[in-house]
This record gives C-alpha cells, sequence and structure tokens, in this order.
C-alpha cells in the first residue's frame, strides 16, 4: 500500500466510521471499484486505534467521569453503566460468534448495497423525531436492548454503527443529542475491544503495510474522524439527522447497479 492510499483510507475511514453513512460498506465498494485492498492490521488495528482517539477527544472526559463515578458507586453512574453494558451485548455475541458469516458477507457488493439502502431507511424514519430539546436523557434497560440489538447489525457492510444506534436511540425515546452520547460512549470498549482481537495479526500485517502509510492513514482517520463526531453532533442539534439518507439510498443504488454490471 502507497502513501496515497493509506490517506484515502484514513479519510475514508474517520469521515464514514461516525457519520451514519458506513465505514465498513464504503472500504468494500472502494476495493471492489478502486482496487484499494489492505492487510487486516491497518483496517482492523490502526484505523480502529485512530478511531478510539477521536471519540476519546470528544467524549473521552465524559467517559472517564462515568467510569471514576462508577468506582464511586453513585446511583445515577450505576444505572447508566448498566444499561451501556446491556446496549453492548448483543454486538459483543455477534462478535464473538457470527464473525465467519460478517466476513463472508464482505464478498459480495450485494450485500453492501443492501445495507446502505436499510441505512438510509432507518435514517429517514427518523425524520420527525429529531426535536431539539425533547426526549429522555438515557434509555431504559429495554430500550438499551434495542438498541443493542440494532447495533449488533452494524458489522455487515453498508450498515451503519452510528446511524443504526442513534436512530434507535430516537425511537425508543431519547433526544437527539443523548442518543449520540449513548452511541459513541457504547462505542468506546466495543472499538477497543475489535482492536485487541485483531491485534495478534499486527506482527504480521505491518511489513506488507509500511510504516509511513499505516501513520498517515491513522493521522487522517484520527483528525476526520474528529470533524465527523462533532460535524454528526451539530446535525443533530439543529434536527438534522435524517438528511444523510439521501446520500444513503444514492450510494446503495450505485453499489447494487455496480454489482450488476460486472457480475
Amino acid at each position: 500500500m502507497n502513501l496515497w492510499q493509506g490517506i484515502l483510507l484514513g479519510l475514508v475511514q474517520g469521515l464514514t466510521e461516525f457519520l451514519p453513512v458506513s465505514s465498513d460498506g464504503h472500504l468494500a465498494l472502494i476495493g471492489h471499484v478502486a482496487g484499494v485492498h489492505t492487510p487486516g492490521v491497518f483496517v482492523e488495528v490502526a484505523l480502529h486505534v485512530a478511531t478510539l482517539g477521536s471519540i476519546l477527544v470528544v467524549y473521552g472526559r465524559r467517559f472517564w467521569r462515568l467510569s471514576i463515578n462508577v468506582l464511586k458507586r453513585q446511583p445515577e453512574a450505576l444505572r447508566y453503566a448498566g444499561v451501556l453494558i446491556i446496549g453492548m451485548i448483543p454486538a459483543g455475541l455477534v462478535g464473538l460468534f457470527l464473525q465467519h458469516m460478517i466476513e463472508r458477507a464482505f464478498q459480495s457488493l450485494w450485500a453492501a448495497g443492501v445495507g446502505f439502502l436499510v441505512t438510509g431507511a432507518l435514517l429517514w424514519s427518523t425524520r420527525n423525531r429529531t426535536v431539539v430539546g425533547a426526549g429522555a436523557t438515557e434509555p431504559t434497560p429495554g430500550g438499551a436492548l434495542i438498541i443493542g440489538l440494532t447495533q449488533a447489525f452494524a458489522p455487515l457492510p453498508g450498515v451503519s454503527r452510528s446511524g443504526t444506534t442513534i436512530a434507535s436511540g430516537l425511537w425508543v425515546g431519547l433526544g437527539p443529542v443523548a442518543a449520540a452520547d449513548f452511541s459513541f460512549l457504547m462505542a468506546i470498549p466495543l472499538i477497543a475491544g475489535a482492536g485487541l482481537v485483531e491485534a495478534r495479526h499486527a506482527s504480521v500485517d505491518i511489513v506488507q503495510v509500511g510504516a509511513v502509510p499505516l501513520l498517515a492513514g491513522c493521522l487522517v482517520a484520527f483528525l476526520s474522524g474528529v470533524f465527523a463526531i462533532r460535524f454528526l453532533i451539530a446535525m443533530l442539534r439543529r434536527g438534522r439527522f435524517f438528511v444523510f439518507a439521501p446520500y444513503c439510498f444514492a450510494i446503495g443504488l450505485f453499489t447494487l447497479a455496480y454489482a450488476l454490471w460486472h457480475g
């Protein structure tokens, strides 16, 4: 992988990881259309670390404060941590037991195209639910489980993690900003865990990727990730979360058309 491929993949990963447009779907599409394929460490470890850093820049202080308050056994912190754990369970189980099925899904652009369309439909369904100042500040245990169940589908190509979790958060009664807060706080341990699981392959893949493209991709992913999170929150504050839906519909139709044409 050369320097420009590293920068391109870092930019795509940073923006699409947090905007509700699916990072995995875009990487799969780029791999098929442009022939830009990368070893596992770049996508699975380095970019996970970079995007984790992006979340910590925006939510790190709140995450550590929540952790400290849990250790102090403060009731509000314990309750919020409890619903976060409930929300993380489905995705954790999928990652442990269905990883091979998810990997097979990436072999087909049809799956990515359908995933983009599903994400677009979810985003469009929230257009009357992004009322600023309305909604609860944290989900019930049942609501957290629903959010977690939708997040369990996020590893599939074309399905956006932020899109599914924030949309389902809005549907279970959270306010727009509260839905984003829950989504990103829930993502911190999940992304860290995914990076650790794949890190065992790092020593083999770093040689294939190259240090300079790897570092460049990480830096671009980190900076663009911070921008994407702040931009998404700003759009939620304006009640405009659903405006990402037309893009998802367009990229989904393009992906299906490309798969049909080259099938």
